[in-house]
């Protein structure tokens, strides 16, 4: 009889033993696992009208919180306070509801007449307008007031406070340049990622299905997924995780090779 071992458990080990950022790779996977669950979760129960709501704003405020503290630094603690900045959540979340709430009851008196199947992943206004025949003026006007409210005139300000801070940042000295650099890229390439997604499913005529169901996975599931990361890559401590993951992989593909040869 051939010597068998018996394991009661099974243990997965997709990274070298000798990995030090074990914790690091961990709490990395878990994190994207999370917002995976949270973001699906409130695709699911429909919150998606008002997340996307207050994520636009959100995006502005981010941008004038970097507009202060590069251009009036001496009054960033009194106009980015706690008190300020608590109320200002409030107010976009306030606000994000009430337009939820208001979207939700001009689509109930809503009547489908080509078909009640939407080939989409949400229920978003432009899938909703393909499907019905019948409209109310609540329904237009709150998606005019959305469209241009909440989100032609956050764009709007979010350029125009970097067009100030672009201003500025060019009349500093290169160290004090780079380091404002680097405060505002991470928070330009998710705007860039966010409305880039934004505008180009907005704007793929209807009859290509495919290309608007790929741009509102981008838009609804992988941009929130990647926020995070993106946020975090300007971390010190998370950026030297990743070089000694990096620094530990090619040692181990350098060791693995040079074993190969050594056997061959």
């Amino acid at each position: 009889m051939n010597n068998e071992s018996y394991g009661k458990y099974f243990y997965m080990l997709p990274f070298s033993e000798k990995t030090r950022g074990k914790p690091f790779i961990t709490a990395f996977f878990f994190l994207i696992y999370v917002v995976g669950v949270v973001i699906n979760s409130s695709i699911i129960i429909y919150h998606m009208s008002g997340v996307g709501v207050a994520e636009e704003t959100l995006l502005f405020v981010m941008a004038y919180d970097r507009y202060v503290a590069i251009c009036d630094p001496l009054h960033y603690n009194q106009i980015m306070s706690r008190r300020n900045c608590i109320l200002t959540t409030i107010g976009i979340w306030a606000m994000a509801v009430l337009n939820s709430v208001m979207f939700v009851q001009s689509a109930l008196y809503m009547s489908s007449c080509h078909s009640n199947v939407i080939h989409q992943f949400y229920c978003d206004a432009k899938s909703l307008t393909q499907v019905t025949c019948t409209t109310t003026q609540l329904f237009y006007l709150v998606n005019a007031v959305e469209i241009l409210l909440l989100a032609f005139t956050p764009l709007t300000c979010t350029f125009i406070s970097y067009a100030k801070i672009f201003s500025d940042i060019f009349k500093m000295k290169s160290e004090s340049r780079k380091k404002a650099f680097s405060t505002c890229s991470s928070h330009i390439i998710v705007i860039s990622i966010y409305y880039g997604a934004a505008i180009i499913g907005y704007f793929i005529p209807d009859h290509y299905k495919v290309l608007n169901i790929v741009f509102n996975v981008l838009y609804t599931n992988v941009i929130p997924m990647i926020n995070p990361i993106i946020y975090s890559l300007q971390n010190s401590s998370i950026q030297s995780a990743l070089l000694g993951l990096g620094r530990d992989i090619f040692i181990l593909n350098k060791d693995s090779r040079k074993n190969l040869r050594v056997q061959n």
